[in-house]
C-alpha cells in the first residue's frame, strides 16, 4: 500500500516537474543568489563593523555589549538585503502557484500527510541565551571583555541559570500538575 503512494507521490512530482520545469531553474537560482547574498552580507558587515570600531578585532576583546550589538545589526542587514527580497520572492511564488488553473492544482498532493518531525528545542537555547545575558548585565560584568572571564564564572552562571529556570518553571508546573492530578483523582472517585 505504501508502495503505491510513493509511487503516486513520484509521479505527482515528476508530471509537475515536466510541465513548470522553467520556474523549478528560476527557483533554483533564487535560493543560490541568496546564499550567495547572505554569505556576501555577512562578509560585508564583518569587516565594515572591524573598521568603524562597532566591535574590536581581537575576539579576546569582544564584551556581552559587543556580541549583542554586532548580532542585532548582522540580523538587520541580512533582513534588508537577503530577507526583503526573499520575501518578495516569496509572493511572487504564491502568486505564480494561484496561476495555475486550480484543476491543476487540486491534482498535486504534495503536501498531504502531515510532518512528523519531532526536532525542536531552538527556544530553550534562545531562552538560557538571553537569561545569561541578564545574568552577565546583573553582575556588572557586561562591558568587560569575555576573555577576562574565568570558567568558574560561567559554570556558576550556567548553574544560576538553570536553579532560576527550574524555579520559574518548575513550581508552575508542579502546581498545575497536582491541580491536574488531584481533578483526575476527583474523576475516578
Amino acid at each position: 500500500m505504501t508502495e503505491i503512494k510513493q509511487e503516486n507521490d513520484s509521479n505527482e512530482w515528476k508530471g509537475f516537474l515536466k510541465k513548470r520545469w522553467n520556474m523549478l531553474f528560476y527557483w533554483i537560482m533564487a535560493a543560490v543568489v541568496a546564499l550567495i547574498g547572505g554569505i556576501l552580507v555577512f562578509l560585508w558587515f564583518v569587516g565594515d563593523a572591524q573598521s568603524i570600531n562597532m566591535v574590536p578585532v581581537t575576539l579576546g576583546q569582544w564584551t556581552m555589549g559587543h556580541m549583542l550589538t554586532f548580532i542585532l545589526h548582522l540580523i538587520f542587514w541580512e533582513i534588508v538585503f537577503i530577507g526583503i527580497p526573499l520575501a518578495i520572492a516569496a509572493i511572487v511564488g504564491w502568486f505564480w502557484w494561484k496561476k495555475i488553473p486550480e484543476e491543476e492544482r487540486k491534482g498535486y498532493h504534495f503536501f498531504d500527510k502531515p510532518s512528523r518531525a519531532q526536532n525542536g528545542g531552538g527556544g530553550i537555547s534562545f531562552l538560557f541565551f538571553i537569561a545569561f545575558c541578564i545574568k552577565v548585565y546583573v553582575d556588572g560584568n557586561w562591558n568587560l571583555a569575555i576573555a577576562s572571564w574565568t570558567l568558574n564564572y560561567v559554570v556558576d552562571s550556567m548553574v544560576t541559570i538553570l536553579m532560576w529556570s527550574a524555579i520559574i518553571f518548575g513550581i508552575p508546573a508542579i502546581v498545575i500538575g497536582l491541580i491536574w492530578l488531584g481533578r483526575q483523582m476527583k474523576r475516578e472517585m
